[in-house]
């Protein structure tokens, strides 16, 4: 079975991947499993400088997932290339580097210093594409990016100084995600990145105060994994020659071949990675068996069949 798949112009030598913020910065998850037997690690999104983030209490479970405001923290684009780089370089890991920022400005500058640190990295081959994150619900000052179709697009305009393929990681939270999907290809993104997390709030019963520090948060894990497919789903249908990464609560092969057959070219695993790091590796495992169990000779022929219909056509 052949493994290897296409997100744009990147080819992944398998379309399981690490998402951003659960895989660490660099080559952590190199503890549980080979790093180059997975597509890539996006990394942990990081910005122009160093980032504190949220208050404490950050994390909190809840049925089938959890609620999350770190906050986006981190020390920083130039931190990032100095030391985790070479980390995953020596592992033959693939980097999707992650960035954000609070303002076009700030996006504009994150991708400056990572362009002009690449250029003076030996290790600039380990990159192979640039996640634009425009969909943290956890900043406060601004509202998400990704729900403001123009601003969408002059972030992505913004980044193009970088010489790699951009992904733009969008939101569930709004209803004009295929109007900025859109927008934030025809601006440069060669492929989009479905869904960040979905908001939300959890109570404490005992102060009956917000159990989060940050107040409200994002929602991640297997709960929010009907909301990846039909966003997925529909963004495919009216955008079919947009490459898509989906991700949003996989936690087993199936749910990695659904998303695919929604219309992803790739997939992402990040909650899941929490309980078990090795998730990644297990989730690529059994996404591989699945693919040759059901007749199927390569996995890139998953991506949009439900929309031709599906495994066994009527």
């Amino acid at each position: 079975m052949n493994s290897h798949v296409r997100v744009g112009s990147v080819e992944l030598v398998h379309p399981v991947m690490a998402a951003s913020g659960t895989a660490g910065h660099g080559a952590e998850l190199s503890a549980y499993g080979a790093l180059d037997s997975i597509g890539a690690v996006v990394v942990k999104s990081i910005a122009a400088t160093e980032w504190a983030g949220n208050p404490a209490p950050r994390v909190h479970p809840i049925a089938q997932g959890m609620i999350n405001a770190v906050g986006l923290q981190g020390l920083g684009v130039q931190h990032w290339i100095e030391h985790d780089l070479p980390a995953m370089a020596a592992v033959n890991a693939s980097a999707v580097v992650s960035i954000w920022g609070r303002s076009v400005d700030e996006y504009r500058q994150a991708a400056q210093l990572l362009h002009d640190g690449l250029e003076r990295s030996p290790h600039r081959s380990t990159v192979i594409a640039v996640e634009v994150n425009l969909s943290c619900p956890n900043m406060h000052g601004h509202g998400i990016f990704a729900h403001d179709i123009a601003m969408s697009a002059e972030v992505m305009a913004a980044c193009s100084v970088l010489e790699y393929p951009l992904w733009a990681k969008l939101s569930p939270n709004t209803d004009r995600v295929i109007a900025v999907a859109q927008a934030v290809h025809e601006a440069g993104a060669e492929a989009v990145t479905l869904i960040n997390t979905v908001v939300g709030m959890v109570l404490d019963p005992e102060t009956g105060r917000p159990a989060l520090g940050n107040g409200g948060g994002g929602i991640s894990g297997r709960a929010i994994h009907p909301v990846a497919v039909r966003t997925v789903f529909d963004v495919h249908a009216a955008l079919p020659n947009l490459p898509i990464v989906g991700v949003g609560g996989v936690t087993s092969g199936w749910e990695a071949a659904e998303l695919m057959l929604a219309g992803a070219s790739a997939v992402q695993v990040g909650t899941a990675t929490f309980a078990d790091p090795r998730a990644c590796f297990k989730i690529a495992g059994e996404l591989s068996e699945w693919v040759t169990r059901h007749g199927l000779t390569e996995v890139a022929s998953l991506t949009g069949l439900a929309h031709r219909g599906g495994l066994t056509p009527p």
